[in-house]
């Protein structure tokens, strides 16, 4: 289940690191790590040692000894034997230490958005979120970022209000797909907004934007016509690097939007 105004591609590359910050106590620190997948904004890396959310390191590319400042997202999972992956972000967007250059995915089909709920004053607000966001919101479900209305830096979550992510009235289908729409919406749906890509298999394709997504699929709205049950081939998040994999799926839903020839359809991975 990955801009603010424009993001960029990302890339599964492996780069060598050293982090230095200071802890609580005003101890200096240094750990040796890598990258597993960095893009122009920042990376999600591994190392070994447990960093603080919302913390600054510096980290030092060993390649190329460029170095920066950075501030610490979230993890992207749970420790291992290997030590902890966690989502950083330059606290300077003009630097780069990486030596790659991405260009910025044109137009408003590579931005991403959520719709998250302020785990403290419970208000709803559909947030531009950036690709290292959307990976610790989607490994961790929260996110620390400020509140307008609590006036300070809160968690975030997923709305549990459901707003605006109710499914639509399935259209009668044959016993499978019937079946496996039963089974998507037996997963929790949030209001996630990210580019997709949807193949189908005599040859069409098309990138869009999900409506909400789930673990066993998500929605995305077209003017192409797809039968419930048609089986496809879908990428998301979808990346124009192909880093994404593509897996197998079926849209298993279908509703057409007033006044215009556009449907959003509901898709369930096989």
């Amino acid at each position: 289940m990955v801009a603010q105004k424009r993001r960029s591609d990302r890339l599964m590359l492996t780069i060598p690191l050293r982090v230095h910050w200071t802890d609580s106590t005003g101890a200096k620190i240094k750990a040796e790590g890598r990258t597993l997948v960095l893009n122009r904004h920042g990376a999600r890396i591994q190392i070994g040692e447990k960093l603080t959310v919302g913390s600054l390191v510096r980290i030092v590319n060993l390649i190329n000894n460029r170095e920066a400042e950075f501030h610490v997202v979230g993890p992207t999972a749970p420790p291992s034997e290997k030590g902890g992956e966690w989502g950083v972000e330059y606290s300077n967007p003009k630097e780069d230490i990486w030596g790659i250059r991405f260009p910025p995915i044109e137009g408003d089909i590579a931005e991403a958005a959520a719709l998250l709920e302020c785990r403290s004053c419970h208000s709803p607000v559909m947030l531009r979120l950036s690709l290292v966001e959307v990976e610790v919101l989607e490994a961790t479900g929260i996110l620390n970022r400020p509140c307008e209305s609590c006036n300070r830096k809160a968690s975030w979550g997923y709305a549990e209000k459901q707003l605006a992510v109710e499914g639509a009235k399935p259209t009668p289908t044959s016993n499978k797909a019937a079946a496996s729409g039963s089974d998507l919406r037996r997963h929790r749906r949030v209001a996630l907004q990210m580019p997709v890509r949807v193949r189908d298999y005599q040859g069409g394709v098309e990138v869009s934007k999900s409506d909400n997504v789930s673990k066993g699929g998500f929605s995305f709205v077209s003017e192409k016509n797809y039968a419930i049950g048609t089986g496809l081939m879908v990428a998301c998040p979808y990346s124009p690097t192909g880093q994404t994999p593509e897996v197998h799926a079926r849209i298993v839903r279908q509703r057409t939007i007033p006044g215009t020839n556009r449907k959003v359809y509901g898709v369930s991975y096989d």
